[in-house]
């Protein structure tokens, strides 16, 4: 499950490789993208920005609302769910990456273990997205399951998007789209480090 990914192109190269026009104005972002975030998304052709994560509003004891938590990944079963359905039938995205990560080791010591593909330097995750009233425009990534070297660290990955697929996704039917949401067929790259994982995952970050 994705919780934290690099995004470390400037917006003019984005917008390039994406054929998109850029519509982030004077917005600054992290090289680091954490749940509940700004990121950078292509929607509807424009290079723009969301929150990571569509918000999640519980109740507590009492049944009072509490605090929204984003849910930052869809699981590619779910996607026909009531929390997603409209989204994915609508508003699909592309979101741009430079390499995502996966949190591996034992519990309180784990590190960062980061993966990209080798053959390019910025590719796409498929999306979707939506208006929230807590947060705006957001956005939230599709998963489905592991493979090659990424399924050393994780059951689950990103859906990533060749490059002749974009417009599928982002502009297909729902029966397209859908048949895209399938394990990376082409090469990737698995880099360890002993970089701390604290922070990469904060307990609000879901999966749904």
């Amino acid at each position: 499950m994705c919780n934290l990914y690099r995004m470390t192109k400037n917006k003019d190269e984005v917008a390039k490789w994406f054929d998109a026009i850029d519509n982030l104005a004077g917005a600054n972002f992290g090289a680091e993208v954490f749940p509940g975030y700004p990121g950078t998304v292509v929607a509807e052709g424009r290079l723009t920005q969301m929150s990571w994560g569509f918000p999640l509003v519980l109740k507590g004891s009492k049944g009072q609302p509490l605090k929204p938590k984003p849910v930052n990944n869809a699981r590619t079963d779910k996607l026909g769910s009531p929390f997603w359905r409209a989204s994915f039938e609508s508003r699909r995205c592309l979101i741009p990456v430079t390499a995502w990560a996966e949190a591996e080791g034992a519990k309180g010591s784990k590190t960062r273990s980061w993966l990209s593909r080798p053959d390019v330097e910025v590719f796409a995750i498929a999306g979707v997205w939506r208006e929230s009233a807590e947060w705006g425009r957001c956005y939230a990534m599709v998963m489905t399951e592991a493979c090659g070297v990424a399924a050393d660290c994780h059951a689950r990955m990103p859906v990533l998007l060749a490059r002749e697929d974009h417009g599928r996704w982002t502009q297909g039917s729902a029966e397209t789209a859908h048949a895209l949401c399938r394990p990376w067929e082409g090469p990737l790259v698995l880099d360890r480090t002993d970089q701390p994982w604290a922070g990469g995952a904060p307990a609000t970050a879901r999966l749904l």
